[in-house]
């Protein structure tokens, strides 16, 4: 049986994936707990992998639960950075015409 996690530092930020996939452990949970995917559906919307390789990275996650968790907390934080560093641009016109009906 081969192994079906792999953690390499040029593959998915050095995060623990799917071997032979960019699907990253921590994509599997957050679909899986936040998103109230069943592993059936999770393999529907990426049909590359398996219900196997699902059943594995949610394996994994119980096993290493700490660390998936920063990770999730990590990238949250990261992508929280990068909207307030880089506004979006609807959003703004959107603003601005608020504010130019208010006036």
């Amino acid at each position: 049986m081969s192994e079906r996690i792999a953690k390499f530092p040029d593959i998915c930020g050095g995060r623990a994936s799917i071997a032979g996939h960019r699907v990253r452990v921590l994509d599997v949970v957050i679909w899986h707990e936040q998103h109230g995917l069943s592993p059936d559906e999770i393999v529907s919307q990426v049909p590359s992998i398996t219900l196997a390789d699902v059943h594995a990275a949610l394996a994994y996650y119980y096993d290493h639960r700490e660390d998936v968790q920063e990770e999730i907390r990590a990238e949250h934080a990261q992508a929280e950075e990068f909207r307030r560093n880089n506004p979006s641009a609807l959003t703004e016109r959107l603003n601005r015409n608020r504010l130019d009906e208010a006036s």
